[in-house]
């Protein structure tokens, strides 16, 4: 039996990585400059759709870091100080948590107080009513959209491993700039 070698014609052409700065494309790993790209339309999507629930559930006019504070501050019922709210979101400038949260007093869905030097911030009764307000909309518009069957949800753990794991990775490599 004689066997056919594949038409180059018929093959599939093998398409250039899809990324935003093509300059920066590495030949070791074009994978990486697509996934930042993909990150970047992601990252921007997913800010657009958390201040557009947000104002579905009736608060406006706030920012994506203004409606990730809240969430954070709602957390577990559990008070946090502004390092603490820092460190899990990943922020270095306490300056524009600071300001979050400030917004967030002034609206009435944040309150602080004080235990001992430390200043704690927890959410308010209104505030947790616009939060669960958020999560029906986020239910309603978002996972209910989302069709999800085991092996998707398996999927999305996988692919939310993933990108903890490459923030770590470009923690590691902003301390190495840094450094230089």
């Amino acid at each position: 039996m004689i066997k056919k070698l594949p038409d180059k014609a018929s093959a599939a052409p093998e398409r250039p990585p899809i990324v935003s700065s093509a300059h920066l494309v590495s030949p070791k790993s074009a994978e990486m400059s697509e996934f930042e790209f993909g990150l970047i339309v992601a990252g921007n999507a997913f800010h657009r759709w958390i201040v557009h629930c947000m104002s579905a559930a009736g608060l406006k006019d706030l920012t994506p870091l203004d409606v990730l504070v809240l969430h954070h501050v709602t957390h577990r019922a559990r008070n946090k100080r502004l390092g603490d709210i820092c460190f899990i979101m990943n922020v270095e400038d306490t300056h524009l948590i600071n300001y979050a949260l400030k917004k967030l007093q002034n609206l009435g869905v944040v309150a602080s107080s004080k235990n001992g030097k430390e200043v704690i911030y927890a959410s308010t009764d209104l505030g947790r009513e616009y939060v669960e307000r958020y999560r029906e909309i986020r239910e309603s518009c978002l996972i209910n959209a989302l069709n999800a069957d085991d092996s998707l949800n398996r999927d999305i753990g996988e692919l939310a491993r993933l990108l903890r794991v490459l923030s770590g990775m470009y923690d590691q490599a902003a301390r190495a700039a840094a450094s230089l």
